[in-house]
């Protein structure tokens, strides 16, 4: 059997994370990214850091999507009309979600359709 350096002395199993559990995390909420990003930590992989900077991109476009939405709210009719538009853009990022958690179950780097490629740029801080 052979043993990397991630095993423990008085547990020699091997520990075989290529960072598939810091992908899946990342897209379960704020906290699971804040609990992917401290797991990322002790286990730095590109598939991690990719999924990590992919789920930042897609929940700060979220929020700002959000804060639009608060701020239109209170603009009479045009505003409330715009306001409901944005939904669709919440059933867009969901489905954005849905094609990163696919492919971070998978264990690819595919990034999300519209940002994904983007959030590689934006969040390259995260190695």
């Amino acid at each position: 059997m052979e043993i990397n350096s991630r095993t423990n002395a008085s547990n020699p199993v091997q520990i075989a994370d290529d960072g598939k559990t810091v992908a899946i995390v990342s897209y379960l909420s704020i906290i699971g990214w804040i609990i992917a990003y401290v797991m990322y930590g002790s286990n730095k992989t590109q598939l991690g850091a990719y999924h990590l900077r992919q789920t930042i991109a897609l929940f700060v476009v979220g929020i700002v999507t959000w804060m639009v939405q608060m701020f239109l709210i209170f603009i009479p009719v045009i505003g409330w009309i715009i306001g409901i538009l944005l939904i669709f853009v919440y059933l867009l990022l969901f489905i954005l979600w849905l094609f990163g958690f696919i492919a971070a179950i998978n264990g690819q780097e595919k990034p999300m359709p519209i940002i994904g490629k983007k959030a590689q740029e934006w969040f390259k801080g995260i190695k």
